[in-house]
């Protein structure tokens, strides 16, 4: 798998946002509360768009993209899309700042206008790349798990099962000696988790008084567990478990970005979504990755990015995926990582073929997987297919026997008005001789009447 058997066509990205305040999920049903994105968090998105820059839109790089203008940003080469749903502005934040590392401020992002003056964007030239926002409301591609009572019920039957319990029992006297440290709080539980450890890792990294109390072990306990809770909540052992839902919603704009970069017609170079940390888990195990690097099992840290490549091979032929991984701003560099029980590039086509059978391809298809009538956009849906049936109704078809009455009906109503419309005219009449075709055309046309009565003398 090395850069020189083959040219970088574009980029699949999925990043995690930067380091925010904290954020409270109710463990039954995911519902968030609101957090802000911190100064920490900013910077951590523009080092991993500045390392991606390097990578990507370098040309002196061997994974340079093809044609990708890397100096000003091309609106029909990027792709941009963050979820404006769960943690309020920090994913918006996120990819405005990491797009600042990838194209930063440039004083060619001008214009001349006509007096002759040249004026540059402000800021020294800073690039405004449009971010499309996914709201919750009337978006499911990169919150599937939101409002779906299916996900819900799987994440009570997980905390219900032996694992989940083993675990608890396993981990007793550690939940035991917590509370000291979490401000008296009394949710100190394993189905809770996740809201302890973000609590834990927040103030651990923002706040000094904290930290120097906190061990350090029970930190990166806190950590393992956490990942322990959420790695059974988002994701699902079969492909198309209700688990898998926050990827299977992504995989159609996936399987879109991926055919717009294969396609040499089309300009997209880079497709980027922005997202939390739920879909990594997901991606990860969808993809068969995990069965071959199990450390994939863990929380992704701030700024994770993982990208797709879409490569040409120098031998030709179908181009071939390449899966890489950063694990925020911690690691230096990308790694590769195998994937699909098999090692090295994959084709496109393998890519979609084995996740387009279980990909959530609308929000109808949402509705019913989630068995929903009312949310995201359901109600307008079950509210068209109402009336659309109840259209149907009254269109109901006729038997055969009432079919044949309705026939002959109209068959007489038509020629009864055809039969008016000629009297009309005069060519037919009731209760008279049979007058000539063209003694009863109107005055105007009484010389053409006159011309063809002697022609046919």
């Amino acid at each position: 798998m090395s850069n020189s058997d083959s040219t970088v066509l574009g980029v699949i990205f999925l990043i995690r946002h930067g380091d925010r305040q904290g954020f409270y999920q109710d463990p039954t049903n995911y519902n968030p509360s609101n957090t802000v994105i911190t100064p920490l968090g900013l910077k951590e998105e523009l080092i991993t768009g500045d390392y991606l820059r390097n990578v990507y839109l370098n040309d002196s790089s061997p994974s340079f993209i093809k044609g990708i203008n890397n100096t000003i940003a091309d609106p029909n080469q990027i792709t941009v899309i963050a979820d404006a749903a769960g943690e309020g502005g920090v994913i918006m934040n996120s990819a405005e700042a990491l797009l600042q590392g990838l194209f930063p401020p440039n004083a060619g992002y001008s214009t001349t206008l006509a007096n002759g003056t040249n004026i540059v964007a402000p800021l020294g030239g800073y690039q405004y790349v449009e971010i499309e926002s996914a709201l919750a409301e009337n978006d499911v591609s990169l919150e599937g798990w939101t409002s779906c009572a299916p996900f819900d019920t799987a994440t009570a039957e997980f905390y219900q099962s032996a694992e989940f319990n083993e675990t608890a029992q396993d981990n007793a006297d550690f939940f035991n000696n917590l509370p000291q440290y979490l401000d008296g709080r009394s949710d100190v539980n394993l189905e809770n988790m996740w809201n302890i450890f973000d609590y834990m890792n927040v103030n651990y990294i923002h706040n000094a008084t904290f930290q120097s109390k906190l061990p350090a072990t029970m930190l990166a306990q806190a950590r393992t567990l956490a990942a322990f809770h959420e790695y059974g909540v988002f994701t699902s052992s079969q492909l198309d478990g209700i688990g898998n839902i926050g990827f299977r919603t992504m995989l159609p704009g996936i399987f879109e970005g991926l055919s717009s970069i294969a396609n040499s017609s089309d300009p997209l170079k880079i497709y980027y979504n922005a997202i939390a940390y739920k879909s990594f888990f997901t991606l990860f195990r969808m993809t068969g990755a995990v069965d071959q690097s199990p450390q994939l099992t863990g929380l992704v840290n701030y700024a994770a990015s993982v990208a797709i490549e879409v490569r040409q091979p120098s031998s030709g032929g179908e181009p071939v995926l390449r899966l890489q991984f950063k694990n925020g701003t911690q690691d230096d560099a990308q790694t590769t990582f195998n994937w699909f029980n098999t090692t090295g590039d994959i084709p496109v086509s393998t890519f979609t073929n084995l996740l387009a059978p279980v990909a959530i391809n609308s929000t109808a298809d949402w509705c019913q997987v989630c068995s929903n009538t009312q949310d995201r956009g359901c109600g307008a849906i079950a509210a068209a297919a109402s009336q659309a049936a109840a259209a149907d109704r009254v269109h109901q078809p006729i038997s055969p026997v009432g079919a044949g009455f309705l026939g002959a009906g109209l068959t007489l109503f038509v020629a009864l008005c055809m039969l008016g419309m000629l009297l009309f005219l005069g060519v037919l009449s009731l209760g008279k001789g049979k007058r000539s075709r063209y003694s009863q055309r109107s005055a105007s046309r009484s010389s053409e009447s006159g011309s063809l009565e002697k022609a046919r003398t």
